[in-house]
């Protein structure tokens, strides 16, 4: 296994260990040396994606929370009492696992540390083996810096540009603009919509790439976080971008397809496209 995300991750999985990798992103819970539940506050969490995603009622899940949780079987409680198939509940879980994992092994997470024997609340699911979850994030870093080598826009307030000669966004880019306020960060947007935090990163990178978001320049966000005043004044609506954000080029502009050579990750992207098509 590469040992370039976390070297105590694939140590933990070789010992077959159980217990939870805590690092400054996130947590990461192991069973056996699999990753069955991970977590960020970075990425919302799976009862995020399901309630505010339409398919479980928010009481649904307090419910399955309150009588359930102290014996660490909500997953269980929530097939169990037909509040969810057991399909569903995999696709779910693993999109809200893979969004999580993807943040706490992110680079700069801190250092990492093991609580031997610590399990989560929700109860098993479908475990991931760390080398796919591994080669999974990588292969979402690489996809990102093909969209917009500039991971400023991750973190930093979204900014709209309002010109009016850029290619039309669509119904799920737009749902982000309209929350692009200049407070908002991707991750802030990704809760209010109920969407996995790297999906909106991906919307974030393609509308930065074509223009109607603003890229700030590497080091250049004001010290509470929202961006600099432009240093001369300009109209939103005059199609000039202020300094300090960074142009688009035209060929970073041309919007890349999602693909993945993992036959079970296109699967599941295939799904979750699906699902989402229907909010």
């Amino acid at each position: 296994m590469r040992a370039a995300l976390s070297p105590m991750l694939g140590h933990l999985a070789a010992r077959r260990a159980t217990g939870a990798l805590l690092r400054g992103n996130g947590t990461l819970y192991l069973r056996d040396g699999e990753i069955v539940h991970a977590e960020s506050p970075v990425s919302p969490g799976l009862e995020v994606l399901l309630t505010l995603g339409g398919r479980l009622p928010a009481e649904g899940w307090r419910e399955a929370v309150e009588r359930a949780g102290a014996r660490r079987q909500v997953a269980r409680f929530l097939v169990d009492n037909g509040r969810l198939t057991r399909g569903e509940l995999e696709v779910y879980h693993l999109g809200a696992l893979y969004d999580a994992a993807f943040f706490a092994l992110a680079p700069g997470s801190g250092p990492a540390r093991f609580r031997s024997g610590l399990s989560h609340w929700l109860g098993p699911v479908r475990p991931v083996p760390a080398q796919d979850l591994q080669r999974e994030v990588l292969r979402r870093r690489r996809l990102l810096e093909d969209l917009w080598p500039h991971p400023e826009v991750d973190t930093a307030p979204v900014f709209r540009n309002r010109r009016t000669a850029l290619p039309a966004p669509t119904r799920r880019q737009r749902a982000l603009l309209e929350l692009a306020d200049g407070t908002r960060t991707p991750a802030d947007i990704a809760r209010r919509l109920g969407r996995p935090a790297f999906h909106v990163l991906i919307d974030v990178r393609r509308l930065a790439a074509a223009g109607h978001i603003r890229t700030p320049e590497p080091g250049r966000e004001s010290p509470s976080g929202a961006p600099e005043p432009p240093a001369s004044p300009a109209s939103p609506e005059s199609g000039d971008v202020p300094v300090p954000y960074l142009h688009p080029s035209p060929v970073s502009a041309v919007r890349l397809p999602e693909v993945s050579t993992d036959p079970d990750i296109a699967l599941l992207l295939r799904i979750r496209d699906a699902l989402e098509a229907r909010l």
